[in-house]
């Protein structure tokens, strides 16, 4: 979970589309939505009518049996449709998916993107056109003109991870890290801007790592940079989920001299014990989290943190977890997403002693209880306080530091306007238009 593929909450998306034509069902992260837009263009152009694809995600258990749940309830309602599965679920056990009756064709995650994947005529090729993903050298052959109905955009900068934390099995999904080149990714900024989109967010599965495979070995930092200077006219720029061992020089300073770089940050810190992020092959311990975390508010003192955290990792003690507790207020973070240990079949985690069931689920919502109360402690920072709000859609807009706004006056969706806070619910601020 070192990236945007386990950034936020797991969501569920269904985009229908008119009779007849290609219905896409995204489970997971924002990555795979992003990719969602790919597959639909490219079924677009193949021809592809009367269907349903499912963009799977392979991130937890609950994930794909969701997914088997939802393909099969798809066929039921739809006998005539022609039904596909692709994403992490279908490239890390494609078996699995072509051995369910309802399902008609599973395609890999480097296929789902490539021209021709959707044309008719290519029943000789079998049911099955999942190749091996670690083979997979390129990215970003298929930038997109944003997500459809959405208030900001999105580009790929990254795909892939080359770290192999013990608890997850994205890699397997996903194939080892390869960049965008740094050209192509501010061409498609400056195009975004140019339409109109107020805030871009560079995307991927470990978005930090980007660079590490491109002649020179650019940062992240500096792509950044060349983006806030190569588009004057982009008023945000966001980062997805980003690695605690990885923010370099650069970047640090983009924060700190920019303003346009917004300030929210999603770590994927996972856990706040030594032993245990040891245990999970992190490359940062506590007191790295911690000392990052300070930095950043040196330079930037409006800037809000999120955080991805595991709980019931296996071996983890009453102590363990006491250390990863004391974390969401040690650090003030603001935005938790908590996900209950959920052990994937071929991973090392898998085959350590595991908690029982009962354990985790209490540990996950005493997290949860934590996270609440420090969005509420954050939220009550903001009464008062003037916001730029990014409008997502009528009565509902994004701070600059990701704060979700319920507002009260006449803001276009897509437009920047400033909104003044005068109380919260809980889990957003409530305000009116100036």
């Amino acid at each position: 979970m070192s990236g945007d593929a386990h950034e936020g909450e797991f969501t569920v998306v269904h985009r229908k589309a008119e009779a007849g034509g290609v219905d896409i069902v995204t489970f997971g992260c924002r990555l795979n939505a992003y990719e969602s837009e790919v597959i639909r263009a490219r079924a677009a152009q193949d021809g592809l009518s009367n269907a349903i694809v499912f963009n799977t995600c392979a991130v937890t258990n609950e994930a794909v049996r969701q997914a088997r749940q939802a393909i099969r309830k798809a066929r039921r309602e739809n006998p005539g449709a022609k039904v596909i599965v692709t994403g992490c679920a279908a490239q890390i056990d494609p078996a699995a998916f072509a051995a369910m009756a309802e399902v008609d064709l599973v395609l890999g995650n480097a296929e789902k993107s490539q021209a021709g994947a959707y044309a008719e005529g290519r029943a000789a090729e079998g049911k099955v056109r999942v190749n091996d993903i670690m083979s997979v050298r390129e990215t970003a052959g298929h930038l997109i003109d944003g997500l459809k109905d959405r208030a900001r955009a999105y580009v790929e900068v990254q795909n892939g991870c080359d770290h192999r934390c013990t608890f997850c099995i994205i890699p397997y999904g996903r194939g080892n890290s390869r960049s965008a080149p740094a050209g192509e990714v501010v061409e498609q900024v400056r195009k975004l801007a140019a339409q109109g989109y107020r805030e871009v967010v560079l995307t991927g599965v470990d978005v930090t790592s980007w660079g590490a495979d491109l002649p020179g070995q650019p940062t992240l930092g500096q792509l950044v940079a060349r983006i806030l200077k190569l588009v004057p006219d982009l008023p945000r720029l966001r980062l997805s989920s980003i690695d605690a061992a990885e923010i370099d020089p650069d970047l640090m300073r983009c924060l700190a001299q920019d303003a346009r770089l917004m300030p929210y940050l999603h770590l994927s810190l996972q856990a706040g014990d030594d032993m245990i992020l040891k245990r999970m092959k992190r490359r940062h311990l506590r007191a790295d989290a911690l000392k990052l975390v300070a930095d950043v508010r040196a330079v930037r003192p409006d800037v809000a943190f999120g955080a991805d955290l595991i709980a019931g990792f296996p071996t983890e003690t009453d102590a363990m977890f006491a250390n990863t507790l004391a974390l969401v207020e040690e650090a003030q973070l603001s935005f938790l997403h908590v996900f209950p240990f959920s052990p994937r079949p071929g991973t090392p985690a898998a085959r350590m002693p595991q908690l029982q069931r009962p354990v985790i689920k209490d540990r996950a919502a005493r997290l949860r209880a934590a996270g609440q109360a420090a969005l509420t402690r954050h939220l009550d920072r903001q009464v008062g306080r003037t916001l730029s709000g990014l409008v997502e859609r009528e009565g509902v807009a994004r701070a600059e530091d990701f704060t979700e706004i319920a507002f009260t006056g006449q803001a276009a969706v897509g437009g920047v306007a400033p909104m003044r806070v005068t109380g919260h619910d809980g889990t957003r601020v409530m305000a009116e238009v100036l």
